[in-house]
This record gives C-alpha cells, structure tokens and sequence, in this order.
C-alpha cells in the first residue's frame, strides 16, 4: 500500500471544517482552472486566426505560384507555356494535390452612376472552386464549356454594394490596353469572403476571355497555382517546385517564376507570425499566476499540517516521505484544477464555435466573428505542460519540510 498517497488523499478530500488552508486550496484551483481556460481559449482563437486568413489568402492565390519571370507587380500578366510534362512533374512533387491554370487583367466596370477598378482572374475547367463554393452566398458558380464561351461572371459582396448590383445584372466591363477593350458579364454569383483586400478587387470568369483580350492562343495563361495538402509543408514544396522549373525554359526562351504564397503575401504572413509571441505571452502570464497560487496554496497547508510533520518525524518518517505527501496533494489539487479549466475553456470554445456569439469587425479583422479551431494534439500539450509546470514548482516549497524540527514541533501550539 502507498501510504503517502493514502495520507495526502485524506488531507485533500476529506479535509477538516475549520481547516485555514480549504479557501488558500480552492483558490488555488480557481487559479489553475482560470489559467488552463485562459490558454485554451486563446490558443484555439489564434489558431482560428491563423487558419481562416491563410485560406482566405490561398483561396484568391493558390500556396504556390508559378509565373513569367520578367512579369511586374501589376495583375497585368505576361504570358507563358508551359509542356504537359513539366505540369505533370509539378503535380507528380510529394505534397502536391492539384495544379490550375489561370490569369488575370486589370478593368474598370462602369455602370450608369459609378465605376469601379477592378481585377479579372479567368480560370478554366482545372479550377477548384471549393474555396468560392464554400463563400459562395447568392447564385452559382460559373460552368466550364469547352465548346462554347459563356459572359458569366461572379463577383463580390463588397463590390455588388459598392455598384448597387444584383444577381443577373449585365455589367460592362472596360480593359486599357492599346485600344480600349469592352466586355460585357452577366453576373450569376456573389461570394462573400470578409477579406476586404481581396474582396473589393476580384471577378471570376472564363480563362479564355483573357486569352482573347490578350491575343493568346489556347495554350498560353498567366501562371500557375499549385495546391498542397499541407500548409506546414509549403516551403519544402515551395523549394522543389522552385529547382524543377528554375532550369527550364520557355518555348520563347523566357524563364519561370515560382514564389509562395507566404512570399506574395509577407505582410499577412508576418502579422500571423506576430500573434504566435502574443500566445507566448499569454501562457506564460498563465502558468505564473497558476504556479504562485499553487506554491501559496501548499505552504499553507504545509505550516496547518506542521504538527503531523512533526509527529510522523519523531515515529521516523523521512523528508521524502513527508514531502511525497504534500507533492500528492499538490497533483490532486493541479488535477481539479485542470478538469474545470478543461470544462470551461473547451465549453467556451464550443459555444463560440458553433453559435458564432462573438462578433468582429471584418474590416479591420477579415473576419465576422472570433474564429476557433480545435487543435487536440496542441490542447493535450497545453494540458500535459500545465501539470508538469504545476508539479515541478511545488518541489521547492516542499523543501520546508526538511527545515522543520520534530522536537520543537511537538510542544508547538
């Protein structure tokens, strides 16, 4: 039988009434539920965060990109080819899930009180448009005709209310280029996305209106997007798409340009990075506050329990014994602690998850409500971290116990 662990599960759970050490106990447990709540919440929201603008991001760009190396920085696109080989060894790279063509124009859509600049992306029968589908809030989504070229169009939320326009509107479209170019779109979508940046600049169409525009033949397109299985793999992928098509060239003896997501878009990636230090922060804010309610609570308990220190000395109980017991009692107490901490922030995370009761301004955040995601193997780490931080730091305070006398004990009242 472990006798520590018999002594110190009757000092937790069956404590006395007049104990002075119950209210230092319970707040300590407050403390620790409160902390691991707290970390909790802010994990799964920053992971939220991170995950809702990254595809939001990915969803307008692809993870990679692969271009004309002489093009600008405008959504003026260069042309180029690319050999069925090449494409299929990009799509053949571990990691890789799907290869799209696409390209995109500058326009201005002018109806009879407004115009608007906007962005082109023509895409073709490759497209994947789980991303549109899943925003998608009005209408539908344009249909690839190989045989036959439809004006169908989908465009914004943020533009249709900056333009006053609906669903089956025929809109004129205007592109600047040697000679003004017009074309007229029949709106059959609007998506809706919250990401404001993006939103308020890009339509969807048919590739083949690009190619037109621009005197391309079938074969030719702007780029290239790349889409991985793996958002934690896309530098890895990045590179090896990089090596492939860095050696080859064109059929007009230009070069590929192949850039990342993360590389197109430094400022956003940069912000979510930032937001990884505020969790830091957070948590070790947390596991302090926890661990000096804890270290509190248990010398507390230490001095109310001195006369059994003393006696279980005096019949020859070692330090270690004595201290074993009080480190029980201190893994008692971290473990209520964390089954509440657990109840409250996962119950708060569910409610916010499927309830969405806690707005955001889109504006300023991309998104319209605090977004959560459950990550269980960062939940189980978070809570396996707070225990042994927990326990580890009641090793000092237990040191007292070897400081205390049983002679002078005994006749301490």
């Amino acid at each position: 039988m472990n006798l520590e662990y018999y002594i110190a599960k009757r000092i937790h759970f069956q404590p006395e009434k007049k104990n002075v050490s119950r209210p230092a106990v319970r707040i300590a447990i407050i403390g620790i539920a409160i902390g691991l709540a707290v970390m909790l919440v802010s994990v799964a929201v920053i992971l939220g965060f991170k995950t809702e603008i990254s595809n939001k991001t990915i969803g307008f760009g692809g993870h990679i990109q692969i271009t004309n190396l002489d093009a600008n920085n405008t959504f003026e696109m260069q042309a180029i080819q690319m050999s069925d080989t090449l494409m299929r060894q990009i799509a053949a790279i571990d990691g890789v899930k799907h290869i799209q063509r696409f390209a995109t124009k500058p326009g201005i859509i002018k109806t009879d009180t407004d115009f608007q600049g906007v962005i082109i992306k023509g895409v073709g029968g490759d497209f994947d448009w789980h991303f549109f589908a899943s925003n998608l809030i009005e209408g539908r989504l344009p249909e690839y005709d190989p045989d036959s070229l439809r004006n169908e169009i989908i465009i914004s939320k943020t533009i249709a209310d900056l333009l006053q326009l609906h669903l089956g509107d025929r809109i004129h479209t205007y592109f600047i280029q040697e000679q003004v170019r017009a074309r007229r779109f029949e709106i059959i979508g609007i998506y809706s996305t919250n990401f404001a940046d993006y939103d308020k600049m890009f339509l969807l169409t048919d590739i083949r209106h690009i190619q037109r525009l621009n005197n391309w033949d079938e074969n030719t397109f702007g780029g290239l997007e790349a889409l991985i299985n793996n958002f934690d793999d896309i530098d890895r992928v990045g590179e090896e798409v990089y090596r492939l098509t860095a050696n080859k060239f064109r059929d007009d003896g230009g070069a590929y340009h192949t850039l990342t997501i993360k590389q197109l878009n430094p400022q956003i990636f940069s912000w979510l990075d930032l937001l990884d230090m505020n969790v830091l922060v957070i948590l070790l804010l947390m596991l302090i506050v926890a661990g000096f309610n804890m270290i509190s609570g248990l010398l507390i308990l230490i001095l109310e329990r001195i006369n059994m220190i003393g006696i279980l000395k005096s019949l020859g109980a070692s330090n270690w014994f004595l201290r074993r017991i009080f480190l029980y009692h201190s893994i008692f107490m971290s473990l209520r602690g964390m089954f509440w901490g657990n109840l409250i922030g996962l119950s708060l995370c569910a409610v916010q998850h499927f309830t969405h009761i806690i707005p955001l301004d889109p504006s300023s955040y991309y998104v319209s409500t605090v977004p959560i995601e459950f990550h269980w193997p960062y939940f189980i780490a978070l809570n396996l971290g707070t225990f042994l931080a927990s326990v580890l730091m009641m090793i000092g305070p237990s040191y007292l116990i070897t400081k205390i006398s049983p002679a002078k004990i005994i006749r301490y009242e």
